[in-house]
C-alpha cells in the first residue's frame, strides 16, 4: 500500500484565510457552480469530510485559494486535529509526494494540498495517477490544475478516479464580476442594489481579490447597506481614475458635475487618452442603444453585446439625446481622440473642451 512508503515530516500549514475572506465568517460558496463544493455540514459530518480526492480546475487563484480554505475548515469541522500539508507541484519529487500523503505514526488525519499540477514532472504527474487509483485510509489529496492541456492527463486520471470537481476559472465577462461582488456583499452580510454594484465594478476594475475586499470593507463601513452614494463616497478617486465619472456625468448633460469630474481625474494624474476612451464609450453606447429596437434591458443586452445594467444607464441617458445631437457627440469624440493622442498641444484643454461640447450637443446647442 502507498502509505509504507515512508513517513516524512513536512512542515504543518495552518492554512490561514485567504485574502478577501474574514477569519471566522461562514464559507459558503462564491456562486453555484463556482468553487462549492456543495456539501453541507450535516453532509459532511454524514459521509466523513470532503471526499478523499478533490481536484481543482482553473486559474482564479482567489477562488482557489478559497477552495482549499473551504475544504479545510469542512475537514476540520469534523475532526479539528486535521493536519494540512501544501506543495507547489514545480519541483516537488515523486518521492517527496508519497512522504507527503504516507500515514503519520499515529494514523492522524491529513490534507494535503498540491498546487499547479499543470506544472508536474512526468515522475509526479504518474505518482498523482497512480495515488488516485488506490488513496490511502485518512488522507484527503486537492490537486489544484489551472486548465489547459499541459498534464491535463492527470486531471482526467482524477475525474475518472471520482474526484469532486471544483471549477475556479478567471471571470472575464462584466456580468459576472457584478454577480460576484452581490454576492460577496451578502455574504458579508449586506445588502446592496444593481446601480452600487455596477459602480462598485466600475470603481474597482476586474481584479477579484481587490473586488471581495472593497466588497466586504463596504459592509463594514456602512452598517450593511451598500447604495450607489457609499460607493461613490469610498471610491471616489478609484471611479474616476476610470473616466466613467466624467462620461456618465457629460452623458446626463451634467455639465458643472462632469467638469468637476475631469478637474479631479487630471490632478490625481490620469492619463488623457483614459478618459477620452470614456467619453467615447459613452456616446458609443448611448447610440447603440438609442438605435435598437425596443425590448426589455435583457433581450438588447444580448443583442448589443453589453450588459443589461449597461443598457439601462444608457436608456437614461439617451432620453435627452436627439439623433442629430448623437451625430454632433461622435464628431466630437473623434476630434478629442486624435487630439489626446498628440495632435492637439494641451490635451487637458481638449478634454474640457470636448466636455463643454458634448454637453451642448445633447441640449442641441
Amino acid at each position: 500500500m502507498k502509505g509504507t512508503r515512508g513517513c516524512g515530516d513536512p512542515q504543518r500549514t495552518q492554512g490561514a484565510p485567504p485574502p478577501g475572506h474574514g477569519a471566522g465568517r461562514r464559507l459558503g460558496g462564491v456562486g453555484p457552480g463556482w468553487h462549492d463544493v456543495g456539501m453541507t455540514a450535516t453532509e459532511e459530518r454524514a459521509k466523513g469530510g470532503v471526499p478523499p480526492l478533490v481536484l481543482i480546475s482553473g486559474d482564479e487563484m482567489l477562488l482557489v485559494d478559497r477552495a482549499v480554505w473551504r475544504a479545510t475548515a469542512a475537514a476540520r469541522r469534523v475532526d479539528p486535529g486535521v493536519e494540512r500539508r501544501d506543495s507547489p507541484a514545480a519541483g516537488l519529487g515523486a518521492g517527496e509526494f508519497w512522504d507527503l500523503v504516507a500515514p503519520s505514526l499515529f494514523a492522524e488525519p491529513r490534507l494535503v494540498v498540491i498546487r499547479g499540477a499543470q506544472e508536474s514532472a512526468k515522475e509526479l504527474a504518474a505518482a498523482l495517477s497512480s495515488y488516485c487509483a488506490d488513496p490511502v485510509d485518512g488522507v484527503t489529496l486537492l490537486v489544484h490544475h489551472a486548465g489547459g492541456a499541459r498534464n491535463k492527463a492527470l486531471a482526467d486520471a482524477m475525474t475518472k478516479a471520482g474526484a469532486a470537481v471544483v471549477v475556479c476559472n478567471k471571470i472575464t465577462k462584466v456580468a459576472e464580476r457584478i454577480d460576484f461582488v452581490r454576492s460577496e456583499i451578502r455574504r458579508a452580510g449586506g445588502t446592496t442594489t444593481p446601480d452600487a454594484v455596477a459602480a462598485l465594478v466600475d470603481a474597482v476594475g476586474s481584479d477579484l481579490r481587490e473586488l471581495a475586499s472593497a466588497a466586504g470593507q463596504l459592509v463594514a463601513d456602512t452598517g450593511g447597506m451598500v447604495d450607489e452614494s457609499a460607493v461613490r463616497r469610498y471610491h471616489k478617486g478609484r471611479a474616476e481614475v476610470t473616466g466613467f465619472t466624467v462620461s456618465d456625468a457629460a452623458m446626463i448633460g451634467d455639465l458643472s458635475a462632469a467638469l468637476e469630474s475631469l478637474r479631479w481625474a487630471v490632478s490625481v494624474g490620469v492619463a488623457p487618452v483614459l478618459i477620452a476612451d470614456a467619453l467615447a464609450d459613452g456616446v458609443r453606447t448611448v447610440a447603440k442603444v438609442s438605435g435598437a429596437r425596443g425590448g426589455n434591458s435583457y433581450a438588447l443586452a444580448s443583442a448589443l453585446g453589453m450588459p443589461p445594467w449597461k443598457v439601462d444607464k444608457a436608456r437614461t441617458a439617451g432620453r435627452g439625446w436627439s439623433s442629430d445631437g448623437l451625430a454632433a457627440g461622435m464628431a466630437v469624440v473623434a476630434e478629442l481622440n486624435a487630439a489626446v493622442k498628440g495632435a492637439a498641444a494641451d490635451p487637458e484643454y481638449a478634454l474640457e473642451k470636448a466636455v463643454i461640447d458634448l454637453v451642448a450637443a445633447r441640449h442641441g446647442r
